[in-house]
């Protein structure tokens, strides 16, 4: 079972700031997220914790399974560039995502899908047929790609459709 978490709230968050790779950690009310994730996932032995390398995940990740997270920059939280940090309000978007012709530094969102797919394909090649349970700790945009990875990308091309919620989890299985 691949179990696919995303990381509680932090600061940005309540400010209701874009976060991106210039995120913050887990506030108090997300630690205790990852604490009643942590009650949620009580019963589950992890043979493989993997995070994002944001600390908001990784802390995430090592407070729900008390191991050490193994980082993987595939699972990086897709790149906002220049609207990192910018209030939500004050952020022209392109659809789901910030303009890249208004601000530098925008992931191309097709290099995102492919490392996010990369990573996967391996953790399935190495592991998809054997009965583990695999924790991946990460963002909206990662859970949302992972889940797409399982259920195809939609044909508005909105993964996001199928994150996890904030300090929550979904559940996945290699076919």
């Amino acid at each position: 079972m691949i179990y696919v978490i995303r990381h509680g709230h932090t600061d940005l968050n309540k400010e209701r700031k874009m976060q991106g790779r210039m995120g913050l950690p887990l506030n108090d009310f997300g630690i205790e997220q990852a604490k009643a994730l942590k009650v949620k996932l009580q019963n589950i032995d992890f043979d493989f914790v993997f995070s994002s390398p944001q600390e908001r995940a990784v802390q995430t990740a090592e407070i729900v399974t008390g191991k050490s997270a193994v980082l993987d920059d595939r699972l990086d939280v897709f790149d906002l560039g220049e609207a990192g940090r910018l209030h939500i309000k004050e952020v022209k978007m392109a659809g789901q995502l910030p303009d890249s012709s208004l601000y530098k530094g925008i992931e191309e969102p097709s290099l995102f899908v492919k490392r996010v797919f990369s990573f996967m394909k391996e953790l399935e090649k190495q592991h998809g047929k054997k009965e583990l349970n695999v924790l991946i700790s990460g963002h909206r945009c990662t859970t949302g790609c992972i889940g797409a990875f399982f259920e195809g990308i939609p044909s508005d091309g909105n993964i996001l459709k199928f994150s996890s919620d904030t300090g929550d989890y979904k559940i996945f299985n290699f076919k």
